[in-house]
Parts: C-alpha cells; structure tokens; sequence
C-alpha cells in the first residue's frame, strides 16, 4: 500500500454490531488462515454468527477495526471473554488434601486482520482496546493461544503487547471413518453421567487442575455439550456418583463431548494432489469393501465440522485403556452426528495422553499459549504471579474457548 494512501486511511476500532457488521466480519474470517503457516491450512467458516464462539462465556465482547476512510470496510476483528479460573493450589488447613486457587482471567481468540491491512497497526489497536475492556471487568490476566509457527503474532504479543510464553499443549485430532463404527473394548463399561454428576464428579476431582472453570455447571448444562461419559471396569457395579466419588475402582477416565460443528466449519486448503488421492482412494476402497474396517480419510477438503473432547482424566493403572475406550465412543457418536474429526488439546506433559488415538498429520504438537498479568495487586496468594509458575502434569480446557 502507498504511503499517500496510508496516509488517507482512518481506522476505527468498536464493538462488533450484528446488522451492520456481520458480512464484512464474516468476509474477514473466511479470507484469514487460522493453522500451521506452512503446508496445508485450516480456514474458518462460522455459522451465521461471528460472536458463537465466545457467546457462550460469562463476560464477552467482540471488536472490529473498520476502515472509514476512503471507504469504509471491517478490515480486522478479535474475540475476548472473561472468566474465574483456577490458576494453583493450596494446602487445605485441615483434613490435608488442597484447596484451588482462581483467578480472573481474559482470553483473546480469533485476532484476525485483512492480509491486505497488515503491518499498519491494527492488530496491535484491537488488543490494546480488548485489554482495556478486560481491565474494566476486573480481569488479571490475559492469555491468547497462537501456533508455534505463526511468527508476526508471536512477536506482536510477546515484543510489543509483553506478553510470555506460558503453556504449550497439544492438539490431538482424530478423522471420523464414516464407513464403520470402531469397535469398544470388552473391559470397559461406559455410564452416561447427567450434568449434575458430571460437575459434582469435576468438582471433586478436577477442581485444582489448572484452568479449571469456576463456572463448570453452566459448561455442562450447555446445549452445546452433548454429554459426560465415565469409564469403569466392565466387573463394577455403579451405583450411583456419590458411591463412585466414595470408593473408586483402582480403574477409571471420564471424558465431555462438546458440539462444535454448531458453531463453525473448518476447511483444508493447499493440500497437494497426491493427498487428496489417497484420501479419495480410503474412502472408496472403505466404501466398496467395508468389512476390511479400513480406516478411510474424511473429505477434509471441504467444510467440515466435528466435536471437543473436554475434562478428560482418570486413574489407575487401564486409564489409558479406559480412556481410550471413551474416545472411540465420542468418534462413534460423532459419526451418527455427520462429522468428520473428533479433537482434543491436552497439556504438554498429560500422563493419559497416549490413551487418546490422534493422527499425527492432523494433530499439532506445540500449541503456543502466551500470558501477560493485568493487575497491579498480586491477589493469587499462594501462587503470585501466575505468569511466572511452572506448568502441572494437566490443564482443564475450556471448549467454549476452541
């Protein structure tokens, strides 16, 4: 662009309004690669509505940055949300065990500019404006989630904006073979739990896990999660949450599945010829003979959607198993509902991690999750600064924030 030009722009930054805004945000998010910057790469297409993906948080807001001048047109926009996580843990004072310790926390999502607006300026406004709204509902922290690879947002966060590297978890994602369901093992017994179980069963359990949300009643009574699963040994008789909680099994995992394919569809563009063969090959070849339970590459090369697996954990030495036997449910349920991968994001060092099948070439193995601390007053008492402690075994991941 032209330095007369340049000079000739006014950009605005406000809040996002549904009927004026919505075909130039949504044009912005269709044009804006959200993935791995080499190789093949995701695109965004919501569904109608470009606030769905934080519309289900407690405190949201969404900004775009509109050109009015020479003409006007939404040229950028980022996603925020506010909510009580837990950020530590301390020693209880009686009885041993740990108490969690929350925090209010900001999460930044889906920051996009114009590929033909950037390196103006305006993805840096959009922040400091989002920062500023997080202030005013008390946050102290704010983190955003990048991969690794996408170095302009690396650097606008961690040297101009002074956020640091924080966490570096790990996206898992599975295709869903829509010739066949996978088989269950035999050792496995699922219990469908109903939200008011799952949360007493999350509360009990999870509750000091890092990230995990304040409000995870409201998660679990959200239309969009489809369901709590427990995984218990196929000899266990259940009887009830409350018998479960007060012995259980040596054995155990427990997983939610969360409707994202209600919310926005993914796409794969850029992805060589070769590949679209052999994944158009799978798939005939399952079609034609599928006995052979061929495991056949969904046509990811056109909008898809599919589902989160969230809160998932367990114990004993068949966790992984009993893990593992939860994941291939969410797949099948998945399959019945049209959709095409089921995903997942684990914390880097996540013990159960080698219980949840993935494929490598769709997974991502470091996810870049950078903080930066809002407040002034260190009110995380045990923890002190947030942005400075080392990261847990597990993480709690919010699928409203997917």
């Amino acid at each position: 662009m032209k330095g007369t030009e340049q000079e000739k722009m006014v950009i605005v930054v406000r809040e996002y309004e549904d009927e004026k805004d919505r075909e130039g945000a949504d044009a912005v998010d269709r044009i804006c690669e959200v993935g791995p910057s080499s190789g093949a790469a995701l695109f965004t297409d919501h569904l109608g509505d470009p606030v769905c993906r934080v519309r289900h948080t407690p405190a949201f807001i969404m900004l775009v940055a509109e050109m009015v001048s020479p003409e006007r047109q939404i040229v950028g926009l980022i996603r925020g949300c506010v909510k009580s996580v837990v950020c530590g843990e301390k020693a209880a004072r009686r009885g041993g065990g740990s108490l969690p310790i929350h925090t209010k926390a900001a999460y930044i999502l889906g920051l996009r500019v114009s590929p033909s607006h950037r390196r103006l300026g305006i993805g840096l406004k959009l922040v400091q404006r989002m920062e500023e709204w997080f202030i005013s509902k008390g946050a102290e922290y704010s983190y955003m989630a990048t991969d690794k690879d996408n170095k302009p947002s690396f650097h606008l966060f961690t040297d101009r904006l002074h956020y640091s590297k924080f966490r570096t978890p790990t996206i898992l994602v599975h295709p869903v073979f829509a010739g066949h369901r996978l088989p269950l093992p035999r050792t496995a017994t699922l219990i469908p739990l109903s939200p008011s179980d799952a949360e007493l069963l999350y509360r009990r359990r999870f509750s000091t896990v890092e990230f995990f949300p304040r409000d995870i009643d409201d998660i679990l009574r959200n239309s969009l999660s489809l369901g709590t699963f427990l995984a218990l040994p196929s000899t266990t008789i259940f009887s009830g949450i409350e018998s479960f909680l007060s012995a259980p099994p040596e054995s155990w995992a427990v997983l939610s599945v969360w409707d994202c394919k209600s919310l926005f569809r993914l796409e794969i563009r850029g992805a060589p010829l070769i590949l679209r063969s052999l994944a158009w090959t799978s798939r005939a070849v399952d079609r034609a003979l599928p006995w052979l339970k061929i495991p056949s590459f969904p046509n990811l090369f056109r909008s898809f959607g599919g589902y989160f697996l969230y809160g998932l954990g367990g114990e004993g030495p068949a966790a992984k198993e009993f893990l593992r036997a939860l994941c291939l449910h969410a797949h099948n349920m998945a399959r019945a509902d049209g959709c095409d991968v089921v995903a997942t994001e684990v914390a880097a060092c996540e013990p159960l991690m080698d219980g949840i099948p993935h494929w490598k070439r769709l997974s991502c193995a470091e996810d870049l999750w950078c903080i930066k601390r809002l407040a002034d007053d260190y009110s995380d008492g045990a923890v002190g600064d947030w942005t400075r402690s080392p990261p847990g075994k597990s993480m709690f991941f919010d699928p409203r924030e997917v």
